[in-house]
């Protein structure tokens, strides 16, 4: 049964099996709108790391951030701008190219087969400081009633379902880093649930003075003012990252479906996904990273030597980034398998990072390339991975791996396959 009909968690149908593709992409981040003008920039190395120029940075700890400045009238009805923080715009952009890629319209599928299902690490925070400042120094008359949802972590998928008219399953998840992988296993349990086609991923950004200071205070920001050293993940002289703001959603459907719709472009499948969490500190117990990441790939029956590429977390910070790197080795083998963070060029996006990188893994796919890791320059772990710099390197990976860890000890690990 298909969510033509209706759902199975309204029907009392089982859940299905499905082999869930991805048939469309949407992409937002300091290199590029669009996910090939993004793909352009990435394999140029092109980076999108900067000084902030949102708000004055000065005095703070940290200056630079991968930003994404558009002039919002050009992409959005005039109507959604004064109900909407910067991030859901760009996620309202990231969803018009998305649908438009997948060349689905939900309004002319049946009513319920399309859902939405987002991660974010927070939400509109530009929009909740703007809203509390005229809160201490005008009164409460001067707030709008828009801040009711405007900085509500699941304002991406409402907004998105509103102005779609998506009526499908649809939730939010909340992970930070390893949100965006999350979302989109999520979003494929819905398929199996009937759902015909999913959009999912995370579109993130807190680039305002409340943002700001949470983010410092997390205490894996850079305080380099080089951007060129702003985001430095398995290299020597690593001191953090950059932040930065975007991401990617990506439409999900069961093959058969996307057929039966006359798709005739699949990005890749996933094939397996797996999250763990880390043990509390002082508990003698090891990072659960290296877990994900043998689970995903039980689950994907694929074996080590079969993947084509890993898509590291990439931290920047040094003793993460060892656990990555020991953890990567330790599943393939040192320098066994081709390593890249082409994120290094975006700044680490919060609940749209993960989502990026899968986009960007089914890019990869499908034009048989790895991607760059820009900026580095002294390799901290030579001995251990392989990792892909300075140049793309084209190898023809069928299989990538994703991986992704959210601030607390979030982990999560996907397995993509070339569509064949």
């Amino acid at each position: 049964m298909t969510a033509a009909t209706g759902s199975p968690a309204v029907t009392g149908g089982k859940p299905r099996t499905v082999r869930p593709v991805v048939t469309g992409l949407g992409v937002v981040a300091a290199t590029g709108l669009g996910a090939e003008e993004y793909w352009a920039a990435t394999l140029a190395g092109k980076s999108g790391i900067a000084p902030v120029t949102r708000f004055d940075s000065r005095g703070y700890s940290a200056r630079l951030a991968g930003q994404v400045d558009i002039v919002p009238e050009r992409h959005l009805p005039g109507r959604l701008l004064p109900q909407t923080d910067h991030m859901t715009r760009l996620a309202l952009i990231a969803a018009d190219e998305v649908l438009d890629d997948a060349g689905a319209d939900p309004r002319e599928l049946p009513e319920y087969a399309v859902g939405v299902l987002t991660a974010a690490s927070g939400g509109g925070f530009e929009f909740g400081q703007r809203e509390l400042e005229a809160l201490w120094s005008k009164g409460g008359s001067y707030v709008s009633a828009y801040q009711s949802f405007a900085w509500f972590y699941p304002v991406n998928t409402g907004q998105i379902s509103i102005r779609h008219g998506i009526r499908g399953a649809s939730g939010a998840v909340v992970a930070e880093g390893a949100g965006g992988l999350d979302a989109v296993a999520k979003a494929v349990r819905r398929l199996r649930l009937g759902t015909s086609l999913m959009v999912s991923g995370g579109i993130d950004g807190s680039l305002c003075p409340w943002g700001w200071v949470c983010m410092i205070a997390s205490g894996g920001l850079t305080t380099a003012s080089d951007p060129a050293a702003g985001y430095l993940p398995f290299d020597s002289r690593a001191n953090g990252h950059a932040p930065g703001e975007g991401g990617a959603l990506l439409t999900v459907e069961d093959r058969a479906d996307a057929l039966a719709r006359g798709v005739s472009r699949v990005y890749g499948e996933i094939a397996g996904y797996a999250a763990t969490f880390d043990p509390r500190p002082g508990s003698g117990r090891g990072p659960a990273l290296r877990r994900a990441i043998d689970l995903a790939l039980d689950r994907a029956l694929v074996r080590p030597d079969e993947v084509g590429v890993v898509f590291a977390d990439a931290s920047g910070l040094p003793e993460a980034d060892a656990v990555e790197a020991e953890a990567i080795a330790d599943v393939f083998g040192p320098r066994a398998v081709p390593v890249t963070a082409p994120k290094t060029a975006t700044g680490r996006l919060l609940a749209g990072g993960a989502a990026l990188d899968l986009a960007t893994a089914a890019l990869s796919l499908r034009d048989g390339v790895v991607p760059p890791t820009v900026h580095i320059g002294h390799p901290a772990h030579p001995g251990l991975l392989d990792l892909v710099r300075g140049e793309p390197r084209a190898t023809a990976p069928r299989i990538a791996v994703v991986l992704a860890r959210g601030h607390g000890g979030f982990n999560s690990a996907m397995v993509l396959r070339r569509a064949e």
